[in-house]
């Protein structure tokens, strides 16, 4: 199921081979995600497979994920083939469609195998989807077209791993079952031996090995897959406390990951004006359909909260939060939430509002107010990775002009802006992803929330971002080695 605990296994085997000398890529067929990444050749993938790849050793094409879906509405998706925007799809439609896109998924198989010695293949959700097992193009549809071998993982962490296990392989056809080599059983806290009359059950009824079982890893920190994460409900005392807004459109919530290999600092997610609190630091994070989250902002009264505390600590914004730290949010052409329709200008509804609607979206929307910037939408997105040095900012965070900057940008609206950067006194905003990563400019801004507060935290304690990740990724494949029979899986491969 969705959350098990697949990239993570799929990205500590990637850890594993490549450790043991072979030249290993992760692929994904289909993702479904907010989280995204802009390749050196400026096309869009998951980024799920961008850590898997990281996790490798080797650098992420959109050959591994080959087709992205990300989500604009409850029935509908951006669906981006080959890091490049086909189409807005309604689930039914695009159901329908997705065959259409397998020539596409073997090419993009084909060229990984003429690279590597090592593909590991994550599928996506549960392999016995019975409504969504015709036309499969994920799972073990998949399987089947690169005859691959599979390894089902379950959650036990949420109980039931059991009724997972069986319930699963029940549901597969004899084809696919056969296909099962082993079964894996993920986030397990406690004594294993309390486990073993369970597991000796489990293969009896279903005549497959169980490969091992993976404690549950407290203290990991890697990329998520999506936002099912677990960081959505971390709460942590910590000196520095950043509260990020969960928007219902959150996308690349990943830049704000690089704070959790700081010491002293913690990442928090808030969604009402109870749980933002009194951090040190708002950040307004990358939205999917930031008209509709400008609006859910104004509903729940958190764009007056964020207005009000912006008068006395940093606000900062990435992308869609840029866009919405700024004076209006316009979308003629339906780029951020469907297609354009009739406008309604009645001056009732744009006092009541700050908005021009239609029958079944807004079009145009007030922001914050906080930064001197207009949005407009445009049909095509913005894709590229950028490097530079930040201008002269102001405010508290004046020190951190000049560092050193590298990131990426993936965005449908164009704002004026004349640098990478905007700042007006506290409120700063940007539309560069991983602005963060790669330089100390994460460390120089915590030290100086911290140092606000009387604090200091030392220059020399602060690790790069990069080094701390394949800490992280040694970590995963070390547990997994001691956990997993690595010897059958090799057999099985």
């Amino acid at each position: 199921m969705s959350s098990a605990g697949k990239s993570l296994i799929a990205a500590g085997l990637c850890r594993i081979f490549h450790q043991d000398g072979y030249r290993v890529a992760p692929f994904k067929s289909q993702n479904m995600a907010l989280n995204s990444f802009v390749t050196a050749d400026g096309l869009e993938m998951g980024r799920a497979q961008v850590m898997q790849a990281e996790a490798a050793g080797t650098a992420p094409t959109v050959d591994m994920n080959p087709i992205l879906l990300k989500p604009t509405s409850d029935r509908g998706s951006q669906v981006i083939v080959r890091g490049e925007v086909l189409d807005n799809m309604e689930a039914r439609k695009y159901f329908e469609y997705k065959t259409e896109l397998i020539p596409i998924i073997k090419e993009s198989f084909k060229k990984l195998e003429e690279e590597y010695d090592i593909i590991v293949i994550e599928g996506a959700g549960s392999p016995a989807e019975i409504n969504l097992k015709k036309n499969d193009i994920v799972n073990m549809g998949i399987a089947k077209m690169f005859d691959a071998n599979v390894l089902l993982v379950g959650d036990i962490d949420r109980g039931g791993v059991f009724a997972q296990l069986v319930g699963t392989l029940e549901l597969l056809p004899q084809d696919e079952k056969d296909r099962v080599k082993g079964l894996v059983i993920n986030k397990f806290r406690g004594d294993k031996t309390i486990l073993d009359p369970g597991i000796d059950m489990l293969v009896d009824k279903c005549g497959v090995p169980v490969c091992g079982t993976v404690p549950y890893i407290k203290d990991l920190k890697i990329d998520d897959e999506d936002s099912l994460t677990e960081r959505f409900n971390s709460k942590v005392e910590a000196t520095v406390d950043i509260a990020v807004i969960r928007l219902p459109h959150i996308s690349n919530f990943t830049d704000f990951d690089v704070f959790d290999s700081i010491s002293g600092c913690h990442v928090r997610y808030a969604d009402d004006i109870y749980s933002l609190g009194t951090p040190d630091i708002i950040m307004i994070p990358g939205s999917k359909n930031t008209i509709a989250d400008m609006r859910w902002l104004r509903e729940r009264s958190l764009d007056n909260e964020i207005k009000r505390q912006a008068e006395k600590i940093p606000v900062f914004g990435i992308c869609g939060g840029f866009q919405i730290l700024g004076e209006t949010i316009e979308d003629e052409y339906g780029s951020d939430s469907g297609a354009a329709k009739t406008y309604d200008t009645t001056p009732a509804y744009v006092a009541e509002n700050g908005a021009v609607n239609c029958s079944d979206r807004l079009i145009k929307i007030n922001g914050l107010g906080l930064l001197p910037i207009t949005t407009v939408m445009k049909k095509e997105k913005t894709r590229r990775q950028v490097s530079g040095r930040l201008p002269e900012l102001e405010g508290v965070f004046a020190g951190l002009s000049g560092k050193q900057y590298s990131g990426y940008e993936i965005h449908m609206g164009d704002s004026e802006m004349a640098a990478s950067v905007i700042s007006r006194g506290n409120i700063y905003g940007t539309y560069i992803h991983g602005i963060f990563d790669d330089s100390d400019i994460a460390a120089e801004l915590v030290r100086i929330l911290a140092g606000a507060k009387g604090v200091d935290i030392a220059k020399d304690s602060v690790v790069s971002y990069k080094d701390f990740k394949e800490e992280q990724y040694d970590k995963l494949a070390e547990v997994l080695r001691e956990n997993l029979d690595m010897e059958y899986i090799y057999s099985v491969m």
